[in-house]
């Protein structure tokens, strides 16, 4: 059974396992006519219903399957309106709906002693949260049995917050006060922390990482501007390595090929920091501990640093 509304076919392919049935819509593509025609659609007392079901579960009837679920298109339309104010198509809600509808008629029992409404009921509206909480956001905001209960409970919740506060002439913040946490996670069953981070998940927006160009051919700013971490670029993070063994092992070994005089002169010129954050000796002073003139020490370190870098250049 194929349902209609058109150009944005609410088509619920209800083929597999029911075939054989279609509702047509006076008007295509309106959803309001859609509406309207499944309120026409007759109700079905409880022997009739028992029939059906048993019928479908014995023999396989397609045709019991599709009355069941034409019978209750209508329980599908009613509860799907208390989920628009999500912000998505009154008519996806109602698509998906009508697949919990079918899900609920396949593995009905009619010796349970309840009524099909009662049954279908749970399977609707887990098609319609499984639906928005992978439509509502580009990333999804609830994977956790937790969390999930939160992005369903905590907006209502809060606005009925907002509603008290406004009854008792009194000013309501957007975000939620300590008190106010601590009813939703008692009342909810959850921690403290869960409401919170929810809370900031549900007042938060996706942002595009890599922006695509304006209208007027400028490049937009996005995150991935500064969010970018080039220090673990492997590339990156070779130069890193070679730069540090080149610091420790490199300079070690290099200093090992001068004099005990040039390895000291390079030392406290280059390679010592006093406490207060100063270089080591300067040249006068060492030129008078080794008794000549500091042109002489500036020499012997000229000629030791490039010693030096040969050494590095081999170590390399």
């Amino acid at each position: 059974m194929t349902i209609q509304t058109g150009t944005n076919t609410a088509a619920l392919a209800l083929a597999k396992p029911w075939t054989g049935t279609s509702l047509a819509l006076p008007a295509l593509g309106n959803l309001d006519a859609y509406i309207s025609a499944v309120n026409r659609m007759p109700m079905l007392s409880h022997d009739e219903e028992q029939a059906f079901a048993r019928k479908l579960r014995d023999e396989n009837d397609l045709e019991a399957a599709g009355k069941l679920v034409l019978s209750h298109l209508r329980l599908v339309v009613s509860v799907s309106r208390k989920y628009l104010g999500y912000g998505l198509p009154h008519g996806d809600l109602i698509q998906e709906g009508n697949i919990g509808l079918m899900k609920a008629v396949k593995r009905f029992d009619p010796d349970q002693g309840v009524r099909l409404v009662s049954y279908a009921l749970h399977w609707i509206k887990a098609e319609i949260h499984e639906y928005i909480l992978k439509n509502w956001r580009m990333v999804k905001v609830a994977t956790t049995k937790a969390q999930r209960k939160l992005f369903f409970n905590l907006r209502s919740m809060k606005q009925g917050f907002k509603a008290d506060a406004e009854a008792g002439d009194a000013t309501h913040r957007e975000s939620l006060s300590e008190h106010e946490v601590d009813v939703v996670a008692r009342e909810l069953n959850v921690k403290r922390e869960e409401v919170l981070e929810m809370e900031t998940r549900l007042s938060g927006g996706d942002v595009l990482l890599d922006p695509s160009p304006s209208d007027d051919g400028e490049m937009a700013f996005g995150p991935i501007a500064y969010l970018a971490d080039a220090s673990h670029e492997p590339t990156a993070m070779i130069e890193a390595h070679q730069r540090d063994v080149m610091a420790s092992d490199g300079i070690a070994t290099a200093l090992e090929t001068l004099d005990d005089r040039s390895r000291r002169i390079v030392e406290e010129r280059w390679l010592k920091v006093n406490d207060n954050g100063s270089g080591g000796m300067t040249l006068h002073e060492l030129a008078a501990e080794y008794g000549v003139s500091a042109e002489r020490i500036r020499q012997i370190e000229v000629a030791a640093m490039k010693k030096m870098r040969k050494s590095l250049e081999a170590f390399a």
